[in-house]
């Protein structure tokens, strides 16, 4: 079935090569500049995702799990006339993610008596290939989450949580605002000077929204908007955005300065500094990775690292290896429910993928690490694991001598034979980063090399559409999770297994309530191959996971908004609709 462009194709067919290499980076203080910030609200109260709660006209109350939004366009009218624009000015900012603020680079110093902003994109920052962001930049689809993938264009506002009905039964919600037709803009008076130590703060009232009097009462028919054309929902939800938001001017707290930045190379000296880039080939539909600069890629120093993630010497009594929970042949996985340790110890999750890394901000299904780093020595020193002390491996490693020992190794990677706990992290930090996935056969269908068939290119358009049966959408509903290129998602999300959780997921790191039974959404590239499913290992067939979002959903407080606002028991998508997703899902193995 030809499902795709001939623009598309051509964009899919290239491949973007990337060699690591460390790169300074210039950071500027801004404390004679300008900035603006973000806060959200509810009412005079601060909006504390998952917890706090807005009462509308119909005594409805509303929670909030989601609130993402996209700022463009930005200009500044000078009271004698005329606008100052900054065109080329993007942010993304999410609620509950910490500090949401960003400068305001190159605004004069001036006074302004208006101020113009867009809550969206201009067609021309919309459409254009979100492959081709620089890393660092917000629109980046790794970085925001907000780009709705395989429809080409993004979610300017992404609001999402849970409502009680007249039964007291919690629902979701799910408001996502995007298309052309839906892009928000919102000016408003201000008495603002660059350069005084002033900034811009822009605040998003909940209350406003979707409280108070005038507000929507939230039903089957209103509790859900994918902003297609002619929705009146969407139209009314942009309208009341704008409502919400308001701007104010505030003095910025007393400069405490940027510390530079680190760029000392960790290569080391010698002949390391002859070590060959490493290029990593990136599939051209990929947004573009963060990589670490203080660990650039090597040849050398990824031949470390795969050697090390196939050593037994890294467990208690050279038993076990990395790769022993972790094989290669599948994906990375192990085949079992949840893994056995050196001792003989069953752990309490199932094993998880180890590929397309480069593009993860957090690790293991709690996301308790924030980097690769970070997370690969966890499962070393852990007891239901590999059970060993850091301090005996790199002993173990270290009488491994010669020269194919490892202390030369280690030399050729970084520049002296030392071996040390931080370099083997950073050595399996690298072998991990450049395990690459992109070249499936839906890949290959989407550079026009291949056709799926009727049943797969069914499943794919199942995959990729809401179910929204008051509008006549009965898709799947997968990418709201599963999004994009990479077929997975930065967040966390409770997906129905259970109504209570003796594992609590996310809430075991943070100690929120709101994450109970939160986990990591992993990516469903080469997911033929890592059975059993969930984190638990519960599901051993593509067919059992997929069935239990058509019957099997259970209820709970955190269950995801995306699933919570679909019937009881989830989809109820008929026997063939499920096998076609189960067809389409084992397209996305990797081919050789």
């Amino acid at each position: 079935m030809d499902f795709m462009t001939t623009a598309n194709r051509t964009a899919a067919g290239r491949r973007v090569v990337l060699a690591s290499i460390l790169a300074g980076v210039l950071l500027t203080s801004t404390a004679s500049g300008a900035g603006l910030c973000v806060r959200w609200t509810a009412g005079a109260e601060p909006l504390v995702p998952g917890q706090t709660q807005v009462t509308n006209a119909a005594g409805q109350a509303i929670s909030f799990t989601r609130w993402d939004t996209i700022l463009s366009g930005i200009a500044f009218h000078k009271p004698g006339g005329g606008w100052i624009t900054q065109s080329n000015w993007v942010a993304v900012f999410e609620a509950g993610s910490g500090p949401a603020a960003v400068s305001l680079v190159g605004l004069p110093t001036e006074t302004y008596d208006r101020v113009r902003f867009d809550i969206g994109l201009s067609p021309a920052l919309n459409h254009r290939d979100a492959a081709q962001w620089p890393p660092e930049h917000p629109l980046n689809p790794a970085r925001s989450g907000l780009h709705w993938g395989w429809a080409g264009s993004w979610v300017f506002a992404a609001i999402e949580g849970h409502w009680t009905d007249a039964t007291h039964r919690a629902q979701g919600f799910s408001f996502h605002l995007a298309t052309d037709a839906h892009r928000m803009t919102v000016e408003q008076s201000v008495a603002f000077t660059a350069g005084d130590g002033s900034d811009l703060e822009v605040t998003f009232d909940a209350a406003r929204f979707l409280g108070g009097p005038a507000s929507s009462v939230l039903g089957e028919d209103s509790a859900t908007t994918h902003s297609r054309e002619g929705d009146p929902l969407a139209a009314r939800l942009a309208a009341s955005l704008v409502e919400a938001t308001r701007v104010e001017v505030v003095r910025r707290p007393a400069a405490t300065g940027i510390a530079a930045a680190d760029t000392t190379s960790f290569i080391g000296s010698g002949t390391a500094r002859t070590a060959r880039p490493y290029r990593l080939e990136i599939p051209a539909t990929f947004p573009r990775p963060t990589l670490p600069l203080d660990n650039p890629l090597t040849e050398e120093g990824v031949a470390l690292g795969r050697r090390l993630f196939f050593e037994p010497m890294l467990s208690k009594g050279n038993r076990q290896s990395c790769a022993t929970c972790h094989d290669p042949a599948k994906a990375f996985t192990d085949g079992a429910a949840v893994s056995v340790g050196v001792e003989g110890r069953s752990g309490t999750r199932s094993s998880m993928p180890l590929l397309n890394l480069a593009w993860k901000t957090s690790f293991f299904w709690d996301g308790r690490a924030r980097t690769l780093r970070e997370q690969v020595l966890q499962p070393i020193i852990n007891p239901d694991e590999m059970g060993e002390t850091l301090d005996s491996v790199v002993a173990k490693l270290a009488s491994a001598s010669g020269d194919a020992g490892y202390p030369e190794a280690f030399r050729r990677a970084f520049g002296s034979p030392e071996i040390t706990t931080e370099r083997l992290a950073r050595a399996l930090e690298q072998f991990l980063l450049v395990q690459v996935s992109g070249d499936s056969k839906f890949d290959r269908a989407l550079r026009g090399e291949v056709a799926l068939s009727t049943v797969e290119a069914r499943g794919f358009e199942l995959f990729r559409t809401e179910f929204d049966p008051t509008r006549g959408l009965r898709g799947a509903d997968c990418f709201h999770c599963h999004g994009g290129s990479l077929f997975q998602s930065q967040r966390f999300g409770n997906n129905g297994l259970s109504t209570a959780f003796t594992d609590r997921g996310r809430a075991g790191v943070t100690g929120r309530a709101s994450d109970e039974g939160l986990f990591a959404v992993p990516s469903l590239r080469n997911v033929a191959r890592t059975a059993p499913y969930m984190h638990d290992g519960r599901f051993q067939t593509l067919e059992e996971a997929v069935a239990h979002y058509c019957t099997g959903v259970k209820p709970s407080p955190t269950l995801d908004p995306n699933l919570a606002k679909h019937p009881d028991g989830g989809l109820r998508l008929d026997a063939d609709d499920q096998q076609a997703l189960v067809a389409f899902l084992r397209t996305l193995t990797e081919l050789p």
